[in-house]
């Protein structure tokens, strides 16, 4: 249909969403839904309605995005940002931390940074987050704050604990970390987005690059460069890193956050970027870390780790998986790959260990072994939400747009039968 491949046109100059990324599929039922609306039957016809800066074009959007995110998805990146935030206000390379989420969606990585540095013990006075998506529906709802079932993923859930409240059979995110968030309704896209700003000393902009065709997304990375100061970071998705690396831009070696910084003129004879480590408190600079000792930390060890997991340990725990994710946090890809693999050999197949193994090839550039694990991963657990999003992007990458298509369309129908499933459990409880 002519006309569809015209308004596909529409959408991919708005936003950069293109049709042969997402499917035609979806693109024909989004216009439909909306022409249904209006009732309008000529595709012609609705095409006219779609002028750039239109209200219908923006509608179009709303339906055509498809927020995908929960609370520290890809958690290393929002870790890294509270280590090396903290370290800056320590050592006084800032006073006041600038921080952006691109595109921030229903506001859940946002919300997850303000936590993490919360916990980090920085005070609201160190740090300022700004959030910018172009659906406005999703902001909506990340300014309200209230968040399902779907959003909190995973085994670790101590951070709801200590910064949300019980609503319903919802919960509602506290005051405190709501006010560090300023949401605002934005296109990457535009000539003139953000053409004022001040530079940023951290950007979270992950998942996004892979929809986009290439002038596109060399087009977002120079923006991105333009708005990070130059000791700030920028942090993009699992599979966007090689976009990223440049005559200018290097990694800024922080374990699976998938972390870039400026080059500066000693590079040149570096050996290899050094992770950052937190400075030492300096006395009445920051406030003590808000934790609950009682239970570990995301990212903090809760008890010494074995002094080499590749020596033969007895009585494997149900504890080690996470230790695993805390040896690859710290830079110790090795022993955590190994540490998965006697893992595997004692307990058998785990779809959550096969995950982790593919984030540490991921990080180590080991792009047919990530792809690998992640197979596994989707095997053993076909609704591995995590798997399915990180095999799509590794896909995207790869330029296998219809394999790619494929895990999202099956994360998104997971996604659905776990809301309903959710649903039916509160209708009965």
């Amino acid at each position: 249909m002519k006309a569809l491949q015209a308004i596909a046109e529409r959408l991919k100059a708005a936003m950069g969403l293109d049709m042969a990324t997402v499917g035609s599929s979806l693109i024909e039922r989004v216009v439909r839904e909306r022409m249904a609306a209006l009732q309008i039957s000529d595709d012609q016809h609705y095409l006219g309605c779609l002028e750039p800066g239109s209200d219908e074009l923006q509608k179009l959007i709303e339906l055509a995005v498809v927020p995908e995110t929960w609370f520290f998805r890809d958690r290393e990146a929002m870790l890294a940002v509270a280590r090396m935030g903290r370290e800056k206000l320590v050592s006084g390379q800032a006073t006041r931390l600038r921080i952006l989420s691109l595109p921030c969606s229903t506001g859940e990585e946002p919300y997850s940074v303000a936590m993490a540095l919360f916990d980090a013990g920085v005070p609201a006075s160190g740090f300022q987050i700004d959030a910018i998506d172009i659906r406005t529906l999703s902001l909506e709802v990340a300014a309200g704050g209230v968040y399902g079932r779907n959003s909190f993923r995973g085994s670790q859930m101590d951070f709801r604990d200590r910064h949300f409240t019980a609503h319903g059979a919802q919960w509602r995110i506290d005051d405190e970390v709501k006010a560090q968030v300023r949401f605002y309704a934005g296109n990457i896209l535009a000539e003139d987005f953000l053409q004022d700003a001040l530079p940023y000393d951290f950007i979270l902009c992950r998942n996004v690059l892979i929809y986009f065709e290439r002038a596109l997304q060399m087009r977002v990375v120079a923006m991105l460069e333009r708005l990070v100061k130059d000791d700030g970071a920028i942090f993009v998705g699992p599979a966007e890193g090689g976009l990223m690396l440049s005559a200018r831009v290097i990694s800024a070696g922080i374990p699976l956050a998938f972390g870039f910084r400026k080059r500066v003129p000693e590079d040149h004879i570096a050996v290899a970027p050094v992770p950052v480590v937190p400075a030492p408190m300096a006395p009445g600079d920051l406030q003590a870390p808000r934790v609950d000792r009682s239970r570990p930390v995301r990212g903090v060890p809760a008890a010494p780790l074995a002094a080499d997991p590749t020596d033969p340990v007895d009585g494997i725990g149900p504890d080690w998986l996470d230790r695993a994710r805390r040896l690859a946090d710290q830079g110790e890809l090795r022993r955590a790959d190994a540490l998965c693999e006697q893992l595997l050999a004692a307990q058998g197949p785990s779809a959550d260990a096969f995950h982790l193994k593919g984030l540490i090839a991921d990080a180590g550039g080991d792009a047919a072994g990530a792809q690998r694990h992640y197979r596994k991963a989707v095997y053993l657990e076909p609704t591995h939400h995590e798997a399915l999003q990180h095999l799509a992007a590794l896909l995207q990458a790869q330029g296998d747009l219809s394999a790619a298509r494929v895990m999202r369309q099956r994360a998104e129908r997971a996604e659905r039968a776990e809301q309903s499933l959710a649903q039916g459990a509160g209708g009965h409880g």
